[in-house]
């Protein structure tokens, strides 16, 4: 999953520094299904406050679990979006994304969320091929 960059854009890398808000929103219109995911969590982070917000319901096909793994594999991607949304994102599997916020008084279960034990304990045999 590549994302869908302007003939402006492109250009505008060619020259140089990119404009983080026409990076974002490359992105958001690149990878919708993952901007839906983590602007929804975002959401119900500020709802429901609490220590962070996760999703953990699989992508509905291929395609959105590929932009899942796209915007958070990328360095570029995943800190833009998190200066963009003001969060820190965390991310195990195929598709359990949480968003924590940047108060550093969640630092602790945000360590917890990205341990290697949560990743073991966050395993079973249909995430296998994910």
């Amino acid at each position: 999953m590549s994302l869908d960059v302007s003939p402006a854009l492109l250009e505008q890398a060619e020259r140089g520094e990119v404009d983080e808000a026409a990076f974002v929103d490359c992105v958001r219109t690149s990878l919708p299904y993952a901007w839906e995911m983590i602007s929804s969590l975002v959401a119900k982070l500020k709802v429901d406050g609490g220590d962070f917000a996760d999703n953990q319901t699989p992508p509905p096909d291929e395609q959105a679990r590929g932009q899942l793994l796209r915007a958070l594999a990328s360095d570029a991607i995943r800190g833009a979006l998190q200066r963009h949304f003001g969060v820190r994102l965390a991310f195990q599997n195929c598709h359990r994304v949480a968003v924590f916020p940047l108060d550093p008084s969640v630092d602790e279960r945000l360590g917890r969320f990205t341990s290697p034990r949560a990743q073991l304990l966050n395993q079973s045999p249909e995430f296998r091929d994910c």
